[in-house]
């Protein structure tokens, strides 16, 4: 009996320590709202990160653009989804030949679904085949137009002019181009 009631008290013995041992850990937990927050901000649980992205956009399967970009965040946000390029974005635009007519570059972009546009801030650069050269801090491109903007600033270098102004308007493979509001002097063909 001695032995029966040795081996009963070892098992109590266990268990107490085991239930002492959950109970010291159960309350000595404690999770502080903010410290969390602080730790995961909310913007995080809605964000995609994407490296070394390709985007193509094709019509009737053939291809009309290529955007790339070494990384792009994806906004689930319901009111305004967007993709995000903050380490900067090039943008190659085709003929139907499948031959590079343009080639744009900026430094950030941020593309807006319902829209349709991608909006490129900071350092942008858009080249032609004709060797024309776009320089502005904003530029728009409207997917569903296929139309290039600017309401800022922009400078245009071509072969024998370099022009200034506001308000440029283009096509996307640069071929035709406008500005509204133009500064500067330009040589006048006979």
């Amino acid at each position: 009996m001695a032995n029966y009631f040795l081996v009963d008290f070892s098992k109590v013995l266990n268990w107490t320590g085991i239930l002492m041992l959950v109970s010291i850990f159960a309350f000595s937990c404690k999770n502080d709202i903010n410290e969390i927050n602080q730790m995961v901000k909310r913007d995080d649980l809605n964000v995609e990160k994407t490296k070394e992205v390709e985007l193509i956009y094709s019509d009737s399967a053939i291809i009309k653009v290529i955007v790339n970009a070494p990384l792009m965040n994806t906004y689930k946000d319901k009111i305004e989804p967007r993709q995000e390029f903050p380490n900067g974005i090039k943008v190659d635009f085709y003929n139907d030949d499948f031959v590079s007519v343009s080639q744009l570059s900026a430094k950030h972009a941020i593309r807006y679904d319902r829209k349709k546009e991608i909006v490129m801030t900071d350092s942008v650069v858009w080249k032609s085949v004709k060797n024309e050269i776009l320089e502005s801090e904003e530029l728009i491109w409207n997917e569903s137009t296929k139309k290039v903007y600017s309401n800022r600033f922009v400078k245009v270098t071509t072969e024998d002019d370099i022009i200034y102004g506001y308000q440029f308007e283009a096509d996307e493979d640069f071929t035709k181009w406008k500005i509204k509001a133009p500064q500067g002097t330009m040589s006048v063909k006979e």
